[in-house]
């Protein structure tokens, strides 16, 4: 007896067809669609348990009261109530203690310099090294405006500089000899020259002969007469190779013609004591201070 031929079942298609291919209506495995229900089910259920829908004021809470805030602050609390005596200890010492003590100096420049990178190295750059073209001073070389010893960059620091925040910001102002038609136009050129030959630098020696009568007429008051710059004033070395926006020729002429005014906020009411003397130590100790 002759076996009946088995007819291969044709599968079915969702009655959809281009160019006459055919999109079959195969089923899903049932390993992935027991894997999709699962997936569904732990959905809900961490839904239920865990914070996760968004509200108008935050989200739900869920069952277990989950809060990876909470759990962040709480371990923020557990080191500051760690680190709660060394911190006072920092912010009461003497300024000039704090290199003497080994363990307080070495958190200092460690909290220092967390301190920086958070607050102070979007200017300042994060290797401290400033930005001249910008104005931001370099604090790791050993020229300062206002003094590089570990209380005059603490008083820096709190109070800032040419802001309005603070009475006792450092203020210095150096007049637009240009645009308020202090000099005239060829006087400013000589000037320029004459800084340039004090700072080392190519220059018209003509010009600079005639500069060297408008820099002690209108300069020297503030740049001293040799022009290596009073610190008490905030007034910059000129004859050294360390500018905050430049020591070329245009550089120099712009700076003349309108002077500069660089604004840093004061930061006692942003940071605590204990953080201004860790960054101010942190500075200190990077090469920079005095």
């Amino acid at each position: 007896m002759s076996k009946k031929p088995i007819e291969k079942k044709q599968p079915s298609t969702t009655g959809h067809e281009w160019d006459g291919i055919k999109e079959l209506n195969n089923p899903l495995p049932r390993w992935w669609l027991w894997t999709f229900y699962a997936c569904v089910v732990w959905g809900v259920a961490y839904s239920i348990a865990m914070p996760a829908w968004p509200l108008i004021n935050g989200a739900t809470p869920g069952v277990l009261g989950k809060s990876t805030r909470a759990d962040v602050a709480a371990e923020i609390a557990r080191y500051n109530e760690a680190n709660g005596p060394i911190e006072a200890k920092l912010a009461s010492v003497e300024l000039t203690d704090i290199a003497q003590d080994p363990e307080l100096s070495d958190y200092a420049r460690n909290a220092g310099e967390s301190v920086f990178e958070t607050w102070c190295a979007q200017c300042h750059g994060a290797g401290a090294q400033g930005n001249a073209g910008l104005g931001y001073p370099n604090l790791i070389d050993d020229d300062w405006l206002w003094g590089g010893s570990i209380e005059d960059i603490h008083l820096t620091i709190t109070h800032g500089i040419r802001n309005t925040e603070y009475e006792d910001a450092r203020l210095s102002e150096m007049p637009a000899f240009g645009r308020d038609e202090l000099l005239e136009k060829d006087q400013i050129a000589q000037v320029v020259q004459f800084v340039q030959q004090i700072s080392g630098q190519d220059h018209d020696a003509d010009l600079a002969l005639a500069g060297a009568t408008v820099f002690e007429e209108n300069c020297a008051s503030c740049h001293a007469d040799d022009g290596t710059g009073i610190r008490e004033l905030g007034a910059p070395n000129l004859t050294d190779a360390i500018w905050l926006y430049g020591g070329d020729t245009q550089t120099l002429t712009e700076t003349v013609n309108n002077a500069r005014y660089g604004v840093m906020p004061g930061w006692k009411e942003r940071l605590t004591e204990a953080q201004i003397r860790a960054v101010a130590s942190y500075i200190h100790s990077s090469g920079g201070g005095e």
